[in-house]
């Protein structure tokens, strides 16, 4: 097989897998939602001891995220090697790839205390952070391969001052707020509130009890969009020299507030399926377009002088006055 036509396989192969952790994202929102946890009893990996579970729904909802999981992790293995094999030097991946391969096994050691030795909430709702962090390595990669050489370009020209970690700082709130959400389902408090966006008629109803833990909730989501959209504005300003931080600031926005629109729908709906798997499923894709941004405000890494030199023409054609000051 030829050099091209293997980088082009594992460039499909990262699109794959992408795609697979984000099923598989859904579907663990959906063995939580059902509250399937438990269909195989206290047996992993088999269900109630065997290789093909019983005909009950909870049984077959639980199997088959294992089953999934279990396939996403041949294919996360072949990744791993296509991109030992060809991308080993890029020094993306050699922080990206690690962090698939460890996020996945904690998400698979967590999987499994929760049937065989069921955690505290505190503990349980880490399980959800460490999958959207495992499907957001896993975006980053399948990133990294395709706009090698293209949409990369960008990243050859300096981000706004201070965007880098303004980008961090959304990334690592939002993850809170995924943690407070997750806890919330797993104390089964979601529906504490049964109004939004007051709490039982209240607009300051206490941090006591469950309402206080939805409330806390609700409380850092405001402060995650106010956050985003300073973050939108802000690329705003440099959509001249860097249109890939602004319509991915744009995008992540507009994720922020669909996520909030799926919280009120969860909570008048009293958390019907569809309203929990939008919830779930907005979320992952609001932590991958974050974790881009991250992506796209470090430096493109270059090994030798040469290639940066290559890259600069392309990126100063592209993006004009790249070393100029904000749009007033």
């Amino acid at each position: 097989m030829g050099e091209e036509r293997g980088r082009r396989l594992v460039r499909w192969l990262a699109v794959a897998t992408a795609a697979g952790m984000f099923f598989v994202v859904m579907l663990g929102a959906t063995v939580t939602t059902t509250g399937s946890g438990e269909g195989c009893g206290r047996s992993w990996p088999l269900c109630h001891g065997q290789l093909i579970p019983p005909l009950s729904l909870p049984a077959l909802i639980e199997y088959s995220h294992r089953l999934i999981t279990g396939v996403e992790g041949v294919l996360m293995a072949g990744l791993a090697v296509g991109l030992l094999r060809y991308w080993r030097r890029r020094r993306e991946i050699q922080v990206l790839l690690p962090l698939m391969v460890l996020t996945l096994l904690v998400q698979s050691v967590l999987g499994a205390l929760a049937v065989l030795a069921p955690q505290s909430p505190l503990v349980m709702a880490l399980h959800f952070g460490v999958s959207l962090t495992a499907f957001a390595s896993v975006l980053l990669m399948a990133a990294v391969l395709l706009e090698e050489g293209r949409g990369e370009r960008y990243r050859s020209s300096p981000p706004p001052p201070g965007f880098g970690m303004l980008a961090w700082g959304s990334v690592g709130f939002t993850y809170l707020v995924v943690y407070l959400g997750a806890y919330v389902r797993h104390t089964n408090a979601s529906l504490a509130c049964l109004d939004w966006p007051l709490c039982q008629g209240q607009l300051v109803p206490g941090f006591s009890g469950p309402v206080g833990i939805v409330f806390l909730h609700r409380l850092a989501a405001l402060a995650g969009t106010l956050l985003l959209a300073a973050l939108a504005i802000y690329a705003a300003r440099w959509r001249r020299q860097r249109p890939d931080l602004f319509w991915g600031s744009l995008v992540a926005l507009g994720l922020v507030l669909a996520q909030s629109a799926s919280g009120a729908l969860l909570v008048l709906s009293r958390l019907s399926l569809i309203a929990s798997l939008a919830h779930s499923g907005i979320v992952a894709l609001l932590f991958g377009s974050l974790c881009y941004l991250v992506l796209h405000a470090v430096p493109l890494p270059v090994s030798r002088p040469a290639e940066a030199e290559a890259l600069r023409p392309a990126a100063e054609a592209t993006v004009p006055a790249a070393a100029g000051g904000p749009e007033r």
